[in-house]
């Protein structure tokens, strides 16, 4: 029995044995062979695509604005001397015809009332002159006078005439001083601050007295890049862009805290020609601004402010438009990842210009129906074949607001 047991213990020790050194044989001979085990095909990877499709899209370029008033009417006075009275409160609105300022009356007062005088002389010694020649000329006839005598009675009524024609045209220039005496508002805005006060000695057409601006409407004004103005043009020329008559654009304005004006403005002057020191051609908008007229603190916008300005009337044709995630960053450039008909991933250089929302918009590059990559990056190499899935929309819905949302506004 003893022995038994051991040949039985021999024997599988042997069978052990022999398997391991065929397994070692047979690795050594696949080895041998330089032919490697076959591994199992690793899965195709799955990533997004989209497809790309042409779309009418408006076309907004902005640029910065400066505020300015309507009309910055400048106040000077008209005749020279003291200023006795200031009738407005500075920073206020006035309304046309509003007195501002009182300038010592008394010494055109004086004027008028002497240039008044002066006609009444003039009048009575043209009444004397025409008297003189009706009774000179029917003594010529007699014989009575000389023909001198008639004709200096005649050069004295013209004369005469002349004196008293001068006369009343100083009475119109002294009553137009003394008019001016007071200085009114010609139109209606919000005043400035005072440069005089009561008491100072002021000089007829060059002293500066104040400013009123206009308020509404309001004036924003642009400069516009060359660089633009010809790409726009070649962009016009290749159809790309449609606009309608460059007057009939719109401008919305966006103030430095990112409030949008709720009135839009339109385009009411280019200029003839570009600035030299700047490379830019100015553009001016038109923006009602019915506060304006309200309290000073009430108006949306004040003359001097910095702004921005989107264009709006510009249309773009057959426009490219892709994910801003499908574009990718390499040194040559930007690229997108193409599926082509063979379920093949190949990159392609394109040329994208600006954001327009979540999306790239595509200048250069694609071609409509063509299938671009959106998500999957990492699982692809150049010319790998990969199973194209459509991506799905990822923008997030507007909500509509509920019923307690609307009750409570009401």
């Amino acid at each position: 029995m003893t022995k038994k047991v051991i040949c039985s213990a021999s024997a599988k020790l042997w069978i052990a044995i022999h398997s391991i050194s065929t397994g070692i044989g047979i690795m050594l001979l696949a080895s041998c062979s330089g032919q490697p085990p076959e591994l199992p095909a690793p899965p195709i990877p799955e990533v997004e695509v989209i497809t790309v499709k042409t779309q009418m899209i408006p076309d907004e370029p902005e640029f910065i604005g400066q505020t300015e008033s309507f009309r910055p009417v400048e106040i000077r006075a008209q005749v020279s001397g003291i200023i006795k009275k200031v009738f407005f409160t500075e920073g206020r609105n006035v309304k046309k015809g509003d007195q501002l300022y009182l300038i010592d009356p008394v010494p055109f007062k004086a004027i008028y009332q002497s240039s008044k005088a002066m006609v009444e002389q003039a009048k009575a010694r043209l009444t004397q002159a025409k008297q003189d020649l009706a009774r000179v000329k029917p003594l010529l006839q007699q014989q009575a006078v000389s023909r001198k005598n008639v004709d200096d009675a005649q050069a004295e009524v013209l004369s005469a005439t002349a004196a008293l024609e001068a006369a009343q045209n100083n009475v119109i220039k002294a009553k137009f001083d003394l008019d001016n005496t007071i200085i009114t508002a010609p139109v209606k805005g919000r005043i400035g601050r005072s440069h005089f006060y009561e008491g100072r000695l002021i000089s007829a057409q060059t002293t500066l007295l104040t400013v009123i601006d206009q308020l509404d409407p309001m004036y924003v004004n642009v400069n516009v890049p060359e660089s633009y103005l010809l790409r726009r043009r070649r962009e016009i020329a290749g159809q790309k862009i449609q606009r309608p008559d460059i007057f009939q654009l719109r401008g919305a304005m966006t103030f430095s805290d990112g409030s949008i004006y709720p009135h839009e403005g339109v385009l009411d002057f280019a200029d003839v020609a570009i600035r030299p020191e700047t490379g830019t051609l100015q553009g001016r908008f038109t923006f009602p601004n019915p506060e304006g007229n309200l309290s000073p603190g009430q108006s949306y916008f004040y003359p001097g402010q910095f702004v921005k300005i989107r264009v709006k009337g510009y249309t773009r044709a057959n426009a490219i438009l892709i994910p801003q995630r499908a574009v990718q960053q390499g040194p040559m450039g930007s690229f997108v990842f193409v599926v082509d008909q063979e379920e093949k991933v190949n990159p392609r250089p394109i040329t994208a210009s600006q954001w327009r929302g979540t999306d790239w918009l595509i200048e250069e590059g694609l071609q409509p129906g063509e299938r671009v990559m959106t998500e999957g990056f990492f699982r692809v190499l150049p010319g790998v074949q990969v199973k194209a899935i459509a991506a799905q929309d990822k923008t997030t819905p507007v909500a509509a607001p509920s019923s307690d949302t609307m009750e409570s506004k009401k």
